[in-house]
């Protein structure tokens, strides 16, 4: 149906400001209407109807054809189809918004694990651009699936700190005495409904826990990423390292063929066998400066051996609470000094 604000608020004996759109998650009553706002999605529900306010949205038309008249009837997955209609209505959003945030999470699983297992390839030398622009928008969304987990929980758990407030959304309870009859029966509604907003709390709950482990596993795939580019900056300043190494080697020695170069005369070059004594010593000494150089810096950057540990006696807690030393302890451990013990 379509209507006017001001006679739909005058109808329903709302204010204006009830029937304003707001991007935000709320769950109030007002003038014994339940009021719920599920950022685009917005209902006003009474003890008779559940009124949805603006639902062009496409997945809001799929939902309200197919889902939720089977819902409102206690005909779908529902079981409080004994209670009166706001319990019915409250859960069918609830159910449809948690539908939600689960299929916006099981949309971002797939994508964010196949392109973390993309990037953390050690063979890879280069991250590839693309893939860290698609992880960066997975991110984001990630992000703001959090923030709308952390939202509906602050939302419901608002409402379950307070009975009040709880008592306030047994509708029926407040315009049908017989409700007040059945409840002095055993049936307390208030509870029925904290139970109901509890399960919802939890699934929430359970939500969230699997958006935080995507993100602790992106965080740690950086970290990864980090260490392997690392790794390859690394080889190749020690590839550089070692190329200039040599060719100071190689510079150094060719200071003989510089000498011999020059536009002075001796006795030296007058013998044939003078240039391939030169020659070999250049290259020779070339070769000894350069391992003599490699051998020094093996030296200083190869990784320090681990402090020798002594063994630790091993200790297990019995049941009356003893610790008991296992005998499979080799017997110089026990002649330790303490001064030893101190010193390691």
């Amino acid at each position: 149906i379509e209507k006017k604000k001001t006679e739909l608020y005058q109808e329903l004996g709302l204010q204006a400001r009830d029937l304003r759109f707001q991007h935000l998650m709320s769950i109030a009553t007002r003038n014994n209407r339940i009021i719920m706002r599920m950022e685009f999605l917005k209902a006003v529900i009474t003890p008779e109807f559940l009124l949805i306010l603006d639902y062009r949205h496409l997945n809001v038309e799929h939902w309200l054809g197919n889902e939720l008249a089977s819902q409102l009837a206690g005909e779908g997955q529902l079981v409080t189809y004994s209670l009166p209609f706001e319990f019915r209505a409250i859960e069918a959003i609830l159910q449809y918004w948690i539908s939600k945030l689960q299929g916006r999470l099981n949309t971002l699983q797939p994508q964010i694990l196949e392109t973390l297992e993309a990037l953390v390839d050690p063979k890879l030398f280069s991250v590839d651009r693309s893939k860290l622009h698609v992880l960066l928008q997975n991110g984001k969304s990630l992000s703001e699936l959090e923030t709308d987990l952390k939202v509906f929980k602050e939302t419901i758990l608002e409402i379950l700190d307070e009975e009040e407030l709880i008592e306030e959304l047994c509708l029926s309870k407040w315009t049908d005495p017989q409700v007040f009859e059945k409840s002095t029966s055993g049936i307390d509604h208030a509870e029925e409904m904290e139970l109901l907003l509890e399960n919802y709390y939890r699934q929430a709950e359970d939500l969230a826990n699997e958006a935080r482990e995507l993100r602790v596993l992106i965080d740690d795939s950086e970290s990864i990423i980090f260490i392997n580019l690392d790794s390859h900056r690394n080889v190749m300043m020690r590839l550089n390292l070692q190329l200039t190494m040599g060719t100071f080697s190689l510079s150094l020695f060719g200071l003989i063929g510089v000498a011999f170069g020059m536009n002075l005369e001796s006795s030296l070059e007058e013998d044939p066998r003078i240039f391939w004594l030169v020659t070999g010593i250049m290259f020779l000494g070339s070769g000894l400066m350069w391992r003599r150089l490699l051998s020094f810096l093996g030296r200083h950057l190869e990784p320090a051996l681990p402090p020798h540990v002594p063994a630790v006696l091993k200790k297990s807690q019995p049941a009356a609470g003893r610790a008991e030393i296992k005998n499979s302890l080799k017997a110089e451990t026990f002649g330790l000094s303490r001064n030893t013990l101190t010193n390691h």
